[in-house]
């Protein structure tokens, strides 16, 4: 299902087209990474068990699993002469998730956070999806693996501030950081108001400064579109994708699924670990555990910067060897490095590990994409990365439903076992990169 002769037609975008059109993750990743530091602080706060917040967690891998194939579908069979086919979906993603991003922190009650998180995902995923389908759109093979080097960029870049947002205002703007009454704190809600705006902003910065060429046989294309309508054809043709998918993408999923618990179990347990294990509360309404919650955002951050650093690095380094080599190594890195949380007590310690886990992150949203995107048709693109993201959430939904019963039953509610847990998932995840085939052509395919 190699097209290069279709995405090696296109002309080489500039540095700075390129920068524009990628522009927008940097808001996007401000929304996840406030959602990914602060969700278990507010379950925690509103008075969630411990061995419950994979559960609660659950709205957000879930709603992925429905959002991103249809909109993926949507997108594919979609086309304005002024929007074009992504950049609507940009647009009302962003509209939307900076709506639940200035709910999220005035949650009054846990059912109620629950919800505006799913509102939240929902919404996030709307803007997302498209834009990975925006690189293969736009960008040749030669400049593909560049094209998501520069969105790994954006992500760490977005990932570090955003993380970070409850420590500034608390240790440099004054800023209550305290649960007062079991409400959560201000320096929380601050940062999700922040964060709405840089979302909306950013994104709207790439949908009003990239463009979308029209489809080159624009008859054929309104014929398919036509052929397409309707729930039932829809649906049909989702489920179909199934049974299609290249040879790549199955085996990149197995890569995917043990990668995805493992960010999984980190996302929702660094709080209580950190809080537990270094600050010695176990109170979430307590200032202890505030505190924890303010320096998992500093750990979090760290593992951002070096992601974007590392974005740069990643595309060199396979050109040297092979982008599954470049892979594998990283995982195995991010693998151990949170597997050793498990045997440190200084909170400043805690940043080392972060580095190993931000090397890994940087390869989890470059390498698999960039080995999939030459696989992919260029008329459906946006479908199969939607698709894909099923074996993104599909590992998600299975650690939440199991990491809980397992936290109770076999780690005596010690989180941070759990962490080690997914750093062996990470592990895994990277031997399991050598069964991938990655048929690109070495050159075009990691060139910059």
């Amino acid at each position: 299902m190699q097209n290069s002769s279709v995405s090696g037609s296109k002309p080489s975008l500039s540095f700075w087209q390129i920068w524009n059109m990628s522009l927008g993750f940097f808001g996007i990743q401000f929304g996840f990474a406030l959602q990914n530091t602060n969700t278990s602080r507010i379950f925690a706060t509103l008075g969630a068990d411990i061995d419950k917040l994979s559960i609660l967690w659950l709205a957000a891998p879930i709603t992925g699993l429905l959002v991103q194939p249809v909109i993926g579908y949507l997108s594919d069979n979609t086309w304005h002469p002024k929007w074009g086919r992504r950049r609507p979906f940009f647009f009302i993603g962003s509209l939307l998730a900076s709506i639940a991003m200035f709910l999220m922190p005035n949650s009054g009650a846990l059912w109620m956070a629950v919800f505006v998180l799913w509102l939240m995902d929902a919404s996030i995923n709307i803007s997302m999806e498209p834009f990975r389908a925006f690189v293969g759109d736009k960008l040749n093979t030669s400049q593909q693996t560049g094209g998501f080097a520069m969105q790994t960029f954006f992500i760490g870049c977005g990932g570090v501030i955003a993380s970070l947002l409850p420590t500034i205002f608390t240790n440099y703007l004054g800023v209550s950081n305290d649960a007062v009454n079991g409400t959560i704190p201000d320096t929380v809600k601050y940062s999700f108001y922040v964060g709405g705006a840089v979302y909306f902003l950013s994104v709207l910065w790439t949908v009003l400064t990239s463009t979308e060429d029209a489809p080159a046989d624009m008859a054929k294309f309104e014929a398919e579109r036509a052929a397409n309508k309707g729930l039932v054809n829809a649906v049909k043709e989702i489920l179909g994708g199934f049974f299609k998918m290249p040879k790549t993408m199955i085996q990149l999923a197995i890569v995917q699924f043990f990668t995805w618990v493992a960010l999984f179990a980190m996302w929702v347990y660094t709080t209580p670990s950190i809080a537990d294990g270094v600050f010695h509360a176990t109170d979430a309404q307590s200032s202890a555990y505030q505190e924890a919650g303010n320096w998992v955002g500093i750990m979090f951050a760290m593992y951002g910067g070096v992601s974007a650093i590392a974005a740069f690095l990643l595309p060199w380094l396979a050109k040297f060897t092979s982008r599954k080599s470049v892979h594998l190594i990283c995982l195995v890195i991010g693998g151990v490095s949170l597997m050793s949380i498990f045997a440190i007590t200084s909170k400043e310690m805690l940043l080392l590990p972060m580095v190993g886990v931000g090397v890994a992150w940087a390869s989890v949203l470059t390498m698999p994409y960039a080995i999939l995107a030459g696989s992919l048709p260029s008329n459906k693109m946006g479908y199969y990365m939607g698709l894909f993201n099923f074996f993104v959430v599909i590992p998600q939904i299975v650690a939440g439903v199991v990491l809980g019963a397992i936290l109770k039953n076999f780690f005596a509610n010690q989180s941070v076992k759990v962490l080690m847990l997914g750093g062996a998932c990470m592990v895994l995840a990277g031997l399991l990169t050598l069964v991938v085939q990655d048929d690109a052509d070495k050159v075009d395919a990691t060139s910059v």
